[in-house]
């Protein structure tokens, strides 16, 4: 049995004109400081939230990088990971942003820069982690199949 916590995380693949929003995290952050991913962060804990995956994404993204989603939110995967004594399930959705420009949420230090990459520059990048990169695959897939 955990004895840490266990905390529930949102990653949002952003995509527009077949190119994928890439965060990369700020140096003040504790965990993964400089990796190139997406933007996300935890569930607020709340016992009667509606679509709290699809809320959350929405949160962190407009929080992160000063962009609202379109609608659809969609499920991607979800995969578990262990910082220090804590469990983090994460989950990774796909959406689009079809107005306005992304910046980095400066006030909070948690996102040093912000770009717009292609499939490819993103699976490539030598600061996305390899299980971004294995998300990644799948939302591609996923992008694909839905024509966006």
């Amino acid at each position: 049995m955990n004895q840490g916590g266990f905390i529930v995380n949102v990653e949002v693949a952003v995509v527009r004109g077949g190119r994928y929003l890439g965060t990369v995290r700020g140096q003040a952050e504790e965990y993964g400081a400089g990796w190139l991913g997406f933007p996300g962060g935890t569930v607020d804990p709340d016992p009667a939230a509606p679509h709290v995956l699809e809320e959350t994404a929405r949160r962190e993204v407009l929080e992160e990088t000063g962009l609202t989603l379109d609608d659809p939110v969609v499920y991607i995967e979800s995969h578990t990971f262990t910082i220090g004594s804590v469990i983090v399930l994460d989950i990774v959705m796909l959406a689009t942003s079809t107005s306005g420009e992304p910046r980095a949420a400066a006030s909070q230090g948690e996102v040093a820069s912000v770009e717009w990459l292609s499939f490819e520059d993103l699976l490539n990048d030598v600061r996305t982690q390899s299980w971004t990169r294995d998300s990644l695959v799948l939302v591609e897939r996923k992008r694909q199949e839905l024509g966006w």
